[in-house]
């Protein structure tokens, strides 16, 4: 199931087809079956970022729930990015140089450079300019965590009317995101009920949505819509959404 699940993620992220057959040449070239662990293995060893990998904390087997006493030594294998990604190596001495000044310094640590605690949302801007495809520092702002940033967003963007008040939402949006829209919803006076529009796969054993089904939704419950609040990667089955085909819609 979980490799049907990773072929259909791939074959809806990609023009159709690419991806799945070039995966599929490669363990056809490597002598290997696509589902196996040493498929995964190899994969790994001919990825250019594999290099990153000893730049985390990977937990030991020993630490986890259900251990069953075998290779305790041994790296866990961490499927929880989506969740609470694995702890960078250096965050430990980050954190540690952070108090160290506000023990020395005080609250002279607001002005105090490396990374000025005042500044710090512009400086964090700087360099995460790349990861977001913004041109200018006054493109993008730092600041807060994710569900506050929702409301906030949703405050300026949902405007609902007795007609357009709808919201349109994956049904396997993160917890909070899902949280954040119904008290949104409920706080302008409406039924999540009736205002809330989950995506789902449209025919059985799929795992993803596909664009299609978004566009024909939009086509079908376009007047009632009043926003659409889709992120581009889904956290759960990893589905990259056609965000231009979706937008155009």
């Amino acid at each position: 199931n979980n490799v049907t699940n990773l072929v259909s993620v791939m074959a809806s992220s990609g023009p159709k087809g690419e991806t799945v057959e070039s995966l599929d040449q490669i363990a056809a070239e490597s002598s290997l079956k696509f589902s196996s662990k040493e498929f995964a293995e190899y994969l790994d060893s001919r990825d250019n970022l594999s290099h990153l990998r000893k730049e985390f904390i990977i937990p030991k087997n020993r630490d986890q729930k259900g251990y069953n006493g075998k290779d305790g030594d041994g790296d866990a294998v961490y499927l929880l990015g989506n969740s609470l990604g694995l702890q960078p190596v250096k965050t430990r001495s980050y954190v540690n140089e952070q108090l160290d000044k506000w023990a020395t310094l005080g609250i002279e640590g607001h002005f105090k450079d490396p990374y000025a605690w005042f500044p710090i949302g512009e400086t964090a801007a700087d360099k995460i300019l790349s990861v977001v495809g913004a041109k200018s520092r006054h493109e993008v702002a730092v600041m807060n965590s994710l569900t506050v940033n929702v409301h906030l967003m949703l405050v300026a963007f949902y405007q609902p009317t007795a007609k357009r008040h709808k919201i349109v939402i994956e049904s396997t949006a993160f917890p909070s995101d899902r949280y954040a829209v119904m008290s949104q919803i409920k706080q302008r006076g409406f039924d999540p009920k009736e205002s809330l529009i989950e995506l789902k796969p449209s025919r059985d054993g799929e795992s993803v949505v596909c664009t299609h089904d978004v566009e024909e939704l939009l086509r079908r419950e376009g007047d009632s819509i009043a926003v659409v609040m889709l992120g581009g990667l889904q956290y759960l089955t990893g589905q990259l959404f056609d965000m231009k085909r979706i937008t155009a819609a």
